[in-house]
Parts: structure tokens; C-alpha cells; sequence
């Protein structure tokens, strides 16, 4: 199992990136929660992994914090959610928030995650309801409002209004409701990760 790597980003292609460690290249899927942590091209990155094996592909997840792989994990152990789910999920929310959302049994914000209907949202609620009492700050959970400066790309704004959808339709959404999210929060100047980001956190 590999449970970290520590290389140079060589690609950036949301939710995927290329992670050169010592001449090697790792694909690697990444929640964007974790996306907009990452550096610039050509700097250092290190990040916590999770393999997936299958029989037709050998799939990696790469998460910024221990604590996201770990609801990643828990997550996957859960009937009916899969890794894609999962990635969709963690790109949704923060590991503090999703928390929040099943202590707290809000139905109506999980269910509008890609993927998430009534049930598999209500064998959420059932299956980890109760994982999350009493975690607090500087606990396993750790809530953080503060998230760097992402790359700004020096491309053309169609260009990253197009990279978001494209990364929004890969988490789950459909062609025209990935179009419609983005619109809604598309500004001059922002990159395909703020778009993302700001489309995600609209939609909830």
C-alpha cells in the first residue's frame, strides 16, 4: 500500500495531477478540498495516498490531510459509495462540514451532492451518525477557513471556465448543470480552481 509520497507537481488538470517523485510519475485524483492546497507547477508536494485496486485499473487518491483520506476511507466502507462517490463528496464539503451535515442530519445538503440521492444519503447518516461527537478544534476533524492563494492561470477565461466544467462533469455532475454552476459564479480573472470552488460551495 502506498500511504504518502513526497515529489515535484507536474501537472495540474482538476481532480487529476502528475506527481514526479524521483523520475517516477504518479497519476493521482484528488477531492478538490485537497486540490486547492496544492502549489505551483514545478514545486514540492507532498501527500497522504490511498490505492484503490480494481480489476481493470490501479486507481490513486491523494489527500492534503491525514484526516481527509481518513473519511475517504471511511467513506468507501460505506454500502453503495464508491471512490468516485467519495472524491464527489469530500469535493463538496470539508471533512469539518460533512461532519456537521450527518451530526446534524441535514438530509437536504448531502442529497445535493452528484450521486447522493435519498438513500444512499440516509445510509450515511445511519452508518457514521455518531463518529463525529465531540470532535472539536485541534482534533481529528480540524476546520480550516483559511486555504492559500490558488495558481492563477495566465491562459484565457474561457479556458478556465472550460478546465472547471470539465473538472465539475468528472465529479459527477451533468454536462448542463456543470455549465449552469459555473456560470452562475464565472468572474474576469479567476482561475479553473476558484471557479470550482466557488460552483461547489454555491451549490450547497
Amino acid at each position: 500500500m502506498i500511504g504518502r509520497l513526497q515529489g515535484k507537481l507536474i501537472e495540474k488538470h482538476p481532480p487529476e495531477i502528475l506527481l514526479d517523485v524521483q523520475g517516477v510519475g504518479y497519476e493521482l485524483l484528488l477531492p478538490m478540498t485537497s486540490f486547492y492546497n496544492l502549489p505551483e507547477i514545478e514545486q514540492d508536494c507532498t501527500l497522504f495516498t490511498h490505492l484503490v485496486v480494481r480489476e481493470d485499473a490501479h486507481l490513486l487518491f491523494g489527500f492534503s490531510h491525514k484526516q481527509d483520506r481518513s473519511l475517504f476511507r471511511e467513506l468507501i466502507k460505506t454500502n453503495g459509495v464508491g471512490p468516485k462517490l467519495a472524491l464527489a463528496i469530500l469535493s463538496a464539503m470539508s471533512v469539518s462540514e460533512f461532519a456537521y451535515a450527518i451530526e446534524h442530519e441535514e438530509l437536504s445538503k448531502l442529497v445535493k451532492i452528484p450521486g447522493v440521492g435519498k438513500k444512499t444519503a440516509e445510509r450515511l447518516l445511519v452508518e457514521l451518525k455518531g463518529k463525529f461527537k465531540g470532535v472539536g478544534q485541534g482534533d481529528f476533524f480540524v476546520k480550516s477557513n483559511h486555504l492559500p492563494a490558488v495558481e492563477r492561470i495566465s491562459a484565457t477565461e474561457n479556458v478556465a471556465t472550460d478546465d472547471a466544467v470539465s473538472a465539475l462533469i468528472a465529479l459527477g455532475y451533468k454536462p448542463m448543470d456543470a455549465e449552469k454552476m459555473v456560470k452562475k459564479v464565472a468572474k474576469q480573472d479567476l482561475s479553473s480552481e476558484q471557479l470550482i470552488r466557488a460552483a461547489l460551495k454555491a451549490a450547497l
